[in-house]
């Protein structure tokens, strides 16, 4: 059976090379802090399986996760610009591999989904061949190991640490920004269990008119957006809109499809995600890697695409969710 935790354990390992990597760079003034906070990362990692299976003491992981917020707090990671190639030299490189460049980028989806509709029902001896319920996110991690391989030979580069390298200068330009989505997705499941999700429910069942269907779908969307908007992650929002106005209003009062309210709600803060510089490594950090000139490029150009689809799913939401 491949497992997920394997790749938690390749993804701590590829964090703990690129911290030595930053220990040793002499160009780097903060590359001690620097390599102790993605260090601490990475061996995370591999820690937190023994804390997970209750084999080890949760403690340490804590005093860890104390430790990188302490050196992120007091700036004392490495910033700067992407390592990268000079612009004509980048450009040549473009002509030269041309529509080649979208390939690793397709792999992606395409090894993920193949492996849910494809690989997620097969056994070996009774076993199954993927994890059950992770089988989305071995697809995903799989796929981008494919990406990797498709990357190297598209380009003709034979030598690991380059990708590698890549990597380290892509981690030290987003700094701490690389974990907000679990951050934050953190943050919604503390908010739902603190009742959040309960009050916000309380005071929306007080303005909705009963039995206004279209006015709940159009609350719920609007809200799942304008709390991603807020908290700059859709998953963060997904557990305090739900439990405020998805599952109490749509599914059980009006006896809406489970899974076609919560996937669609979903999308609608997705659009959210577009609109906010909460969600910095999405609309942020490639502001940055792109060297625009406006920092909020980026989100400016997804406004609209993000207001239409978010119109759509309210649409697509009343039409056939109920």
């Amino acid at each position: 059976m491949i497992k997920i935790e394997w790749f938690f354990w390749l993804l701590g390992l590829i964090t703990v090379v690129n911290a030595g990597q930053m220990a040793v760079d002499r160009s780097n003034p903060k590359r001690l802090t620097s390599a102790a906070f993605w260090g601490l990362l990475g061996v995370s990692f591999w820690y937190g399986t023994g804390v997970a299976a209750g084999s080890l003491p949760a403690e340490p992981l804590g005093a860890a996760v104390l430790a990188m917020i302490g050196l992120a707090g007091f700036n004392l990671l490495a910033g700067g610009v992407p390592r990268t190639t000079g612009s004509e030299e980048r450009v040549a490189s473009a002509a030269r591999l041309g529509k080649k460049l979208f390939l690793p980028a397709l792999v992606i989806p395409a090894v993920a989904i193949v492996c849910v509709s494809v690989l997620k029902g097969v056994t070996i001896g009774g076993t199954p061949l993927l994890e059950p319920k992770s089988e989305t996110l071995i697809g995903l991690v799989l796929g981008c190991v494919a990406a990797l391989v498709v990357a190297m030979l598209v380009t003709g580069e034979k030598k690991l640490s380059v990708p590698l390298h890549s990597g380290r200068s892509l981690m030290e330009v987003m700094g701490a920004a690389l974990l907000l989505p679990q951050l934050l997705a953190v943050l919604g499941s503390l908010f739902a269990a603190a009742g959040v999700g309960e009050q916000v429910g309380r005071i929306t069942n007080a303005i909705l008119p009963e039995g206004q269907r279209l006015v709940a779908v159009v609350a719920y969307c609007l809200g799942m957006a304008l709390f991603t908007i807020v908290m700059g992650n859709a998953f963060a929002a997904f557990p305090v809109m739900t439990a405020a106005v998805g599952w109490p209003v749509l599914v059980e009062q009006m006896n809406g499809n489970p899974a076609a309210v919560l996937a669609i709600g979903m999308l609608a803060g997705f659009c959210g995600t577009l609109c906010t510089p909460m969600a910095a490594n999405f609309n942020v950090v490639p502001a940055t890697l792109l060297e625009l000139k406006d920092q909020y490029g980026v989100i400016k150009a997804q406004i609209p695409t993000a207001g239409t689809l978010l119109g759509c799913n309210i649409v697509i939401m009343s039409a056939f969710a109920f």
